[in-house]
Formats: structure tokens, sequence, C-alpha cells
């Protein structure tokens, strides 16, 4: 029995993550450098995003790598589909090149960052921490886009009204697009308080991930306060 509770708990701080790429090289080449990767394992390959909407959620994985491009439904799509039956998972898009539309569309359905199918082992490895640690992989111009998305919605109600000043000092820096580990530094907390703090905000905002609390956010402040914050 202990040895089936170390087991479990050893396999409980690997990342796993599912791989959505039609091309079998690349599927093969990601799969093999997951796997490489130490407390990293690829729980589930799939060549489209019809096999994936069936086979991912059995698995669990933290993070999914999603081509953009699929044969058949797209990756923004299965994006979409994704989310509502794993609204933990954080997805993260394979673009060929910075297609900025099809990334600021893919960002909206629930996508949590990007990375350039050109990029280095390294930094794909790190776009899978930074999801996994709360960040948000992406270019300050598709940060712009979102934020100015966001700004533009109508104000429906103030949706931040029951946060605390400290959780709305949190949010706000999860709307500059900081990282856990960056907000945690800069409010001298710890990485624990922070994920703490963020699971509050998200049952008091009735969102599931960064993006939609940033949405909430921008939608309960004027739009200078987007400028206020850095972001423009």
């Amino acid at each position: 029995m202990p040895t089936q509770l170390a087991h479990s708990i050893e396999f409980d701080l690997i990342t796993k993550v599912a791989i959505v790429e039609d091309n079998a090289t690349l599927r093969k080449y990601l799969t093999e450098l997951i796997n490489r990767a130490p407390r990293h394992s690829c729980v589930c390959a799939c060549a489209s995003a019809e096999e994936a909407i069936v086979d991912i959620p059995a698995y669990c994985p933290h993070v999914v790598l999603m081509d953009i491009h699929l044969p058949g439904e797209s990756g923004i799509a299965c994006t979409a589909r994704l989310r509502e039956k794993m609204p933990n998972v954080q997805v993260i898009m394979l673009t060929v090149y910075k297609d900025i539309k099809m990334i600021f569309q893919a960002l909206k359905a629930g996508a949590c960052g990007y990375v350039l199918k050109r990029s280095s082992d390294q930094e794909i490895l790190d776009s899978i921490a930074e999801v996994h640690a709360g960040g948000v992989p992406m270019t300050s111009e598709i940060a712009r886009m979102l934020v100015r998305s966001f700004a533009e919605t109508p104000q429906v109600s103030s949706d931040t009204d029951h946060l605390s000043a400290r959780e709305m000092e949190l949010l706000a820096l999860v709307a500059e697009g900081c990282p856990n580990k960056e907000i945690a530094s800069r409010l001298s907390i710890t990485n624990a308080t922070v994920r703490t703090h963020l699971m509050h905000i998200y049952e008091k905002l009735h969102v599931r991930c960064r993006t939609e609390a940033a949405a909430k956010y921008f939608r309960s402040h004027p739009p200078n306060a987007a400028q206020q914050a850095g972001v423009n």
C-alpha cells in the first residue's frame, strides 16, 4: 500500500499533456518530446478534432497542444467544445505562422496561449509549464487585441463588486497577463496564496479561466482602466 501511494503521489506531480495534430510526423515528434521531458507525460495524441472530443476527456490532461488548422472541425471549434466538457483544461494553440485573427479567435474560444510550430523544444516545454503554472503565453499584440475586445463590450453589471480589495488587486494583474509567479512576487505572497485567491475570484465571478476573469474585469471598468494598467 505505501508503494501504491508513493506511485500515486508521483503521478500527481506529472504534467499530463494531450496533443491534437493531424500531421503524423509532428504528432510523433511532440509525443516523444513531452515524454522525454522530466515530470511530463503525453497521455493522448489525436489526429483530428472529432477524435479529440471523444478521447481526451477520458485522460484528464492538464494541458492540450491544439493544432489551429485541422481537417474537418477546426482547432478553434475543438477548443470551445473541450472547454465545455473540461472547464479546467489549459489549451495551447499550435500554429505554423502568427495568424493574428485566428489566434485571437482561439483565445476568445477558451485557449490560454499559443506557440509556433517552428519554436524550439525548450520554448514548447516552457509554454506548457507557463500555462500549467497559471500563465498565458502570448505576444503583447495579441494581449492588446483581447483588452480592446473586452473593454468595448457593453457593461451589463458590476461583476467585480463582490471581490475584496486584495482580490481586485490580483485580478488587475491577471488582466495584465501576469503569470502566478509574477503575481506572487509583486504582491509579496506565495504561489499557493495566489492560487487560493484565484479560486475564490473564479467562484465569485462565475468563470472558469483567467481569460474569462479578465473579460469580467474589463467589462466592469471603463476603457481607460486598461490604459492605467499599462496594457495599451
